[in-house]
């Protein structure tokens, strides 16, 4: 469908962390986000993905932290970033397999946030 000028998309997605250096290296070294810019004074760094969203990692209270929402990545090869991560100790919580959302793993991040790997490939043959 064409949407022309009039288009909506999500752009953005702010997170609320308990340490920003902490996430921030997480999401560059575990899903080879890119820095796109940091707000020292603010506790704030935007994290873009390769297709141009970007994830705003922000340190706040504890109470403002909770983990609010599940975070989906769609990966080259789901198996071979399981691999990658299980090999740089990252703990995977459910390893690649058939779940109810399809083909995919599952992990959580330094503050507990649920993220979700899949790849194209394996979605449609396996999922």
């Amino acid at each position: 469908m064409f949407w022309g000028n009039d288009m909506v998309h999500l752009d953005h997605l702010t997170i609320f962390v308990g340490d920003v250096a902490r996430s921030r290296k997480w999401y560059i070294e575990n899903l080879d986000l890119r820095l796109e810019f940091e707000i020292p004074s603010r506790n704030v760094a935007a994290l873009r993905d390769s297709g141009g969203f970007t994830l705003f990692v922000e340190q706040s209270s504890a109470m403002e932290r909770a983990p609010s929402c599940v975070l989906t990545f769609r990966v080259a090869d789901v198996e071979a970033k399981c691999r990658e991560l299980e090999q740089r100790g990252v703990h995977l919580e459910v390893r690649p397999q058939r779940l109810f959302w399809g083909y995919g793993a599952e992990l959580r991040d330094p503050d507990a946030y649920l993220v979700r790997l899949w790849d194209e490939l394996s979605m449609r043959e396996k999922g």
